[in-house]
């Protein structure tokens, strides 16, 4: 039997082939409300998780996803978490973000994981999807393209390439990539916590921005309405549908590029199907760790992550950002 190395490997190269496919009766996606009617949200934490290495322990990793899901869903057993999550028999993609480079990208260790939990919850290789926009997107994760349809795929927009008529909502007048539109029943968001220049935070909703062809174009005011905007667009809101945030690692200033002196390891996944409270915990996260280090807040610094509001307004409707409705779990 091949050891779990041995399978992240081929899992990356899109050689794991599952031998058996069960029909399994797959739950759709949980309600994002709780017993407590407030949008739930996980945060997991593993202050070993790094060690004396620069990226995490893969073991680890898979634990700390384990936990994450587990508390998330109610379900001791991993399978059983993402037997309630994920849909039967639509494609899975997993949408990462590669655009900060190598040093502050999507693990590639969280994705291999994520990859292997979907196949032993009964996802068909080929019905996993990893993408973003390019390769160069792609290999600052560590990873390669392939197109082969019997393994797990991974490959960019370019391949794919985008929708010829523009889609419209508020501000915004995009062309959306086809993976999103055409391929994927299901996408889970795979963000990695920034600092943002322009927009205060990149994270869930923010990622967004790396399935639209023109993405430069939404950067006006702060991002502020563009990424509420965006998100709101009907097959954006209804197909990704849940994130496994990515706050291994992060950049508390000078983002969304890759800034060492900048770089802090909170060790965490943010877990949660609504975006705008993963998004308020996410940059209530980073506003501790610029007051830790003495930084002016984000909107001192003249960057706020407004659109984050923008989205819990009743025109958007994409979530909540008030904390008194925020179930928030540290695990």
């Amino acid at each position: 039997m091949e050891s779990r190395r041995d399978f992240l490997k081929n899992a990356a190269t899109g050689a794991v082939l599952l031998g058996t496919q069960s029909k399994l009766g797959l739950a759709r996606v949980m309600g994002q409300h709780g017993e407590t009617g407030k949008s739930k949200v996980v945060v997991a934490r593993d202050t070993a998780l790094h060690g004396q290495s620069a990226q995490p322990d893969e073991q680890r990793v898979l634990d700390l996803l384990d936990r994450a899901m587990a508390s998330y869903t109610g379900r001791e057993k991993p399978m059983d978490a993402w037997k309630h999550i994920v849909p039967q028999g639509q494609v899975i993609g997993l949408k990462v973000n590669g655009l900060g480079g190598k040093g502050i990208s999507t693990h590639k260790a969280l994705i291999l994981a994520i990859c292997e939990r979907l196949q032993q919850a009964g996802v068909k290789p080929g019905n996993i999807v990893v993408w973003d926009r390019n390769p160069r997107d792609l290999a600052a994760c560590g990873l390669t393209v392939n197109t082969d349809p019997s393994h797990v795929r991974c490959f960019g927009s370019d391949v794919s390439g985008f929708e010829e008529q523009p889609v419209a909502w508020g501000s915004v007048n995009v062309n959306l990539s086809k993976i999103l539109t055409r391929e994927c029943g299901m996408v889970i968001n795979l963000p990695i916590l920034k600092d943002h220049d322009q927009a205060g935070l990149t994270f869930s909703m923010k990622n967004m921005y790396g399935v639209v062809q023109r993405p430069d174009q939404l950067h006006h005011g702060g991002c502020n309405p563009g990424v509420a905007d965006l998100n709101r667009i009907p097959v954006v809101r209804e197909k990704v549908r849940f994130t496994i945030g990515d706050a291994m690692s992060s950049v508390y200033q000078g983002g969304p590029g890759f800034r060492p002196e900048h770089l802090w390891y909170p060790n965490a996944l943010i877990v949660g199907e609504d975006r705008v409270a993963v998004d308020h915990t996410a940059w209530q996260m980073l506003e501790r760790k610029r007051a830790e280090v003495g930084l002016p807040t984000l909107e001192a610094a003249g960057r706020p992550a407004s659109y984050i509001a923008t989205a819990a307004d009743a025109a958007h409707g994409l979530g909540v950002n008030d904390p008194q409705r925020i179930h928030l779990m540290e695990v």
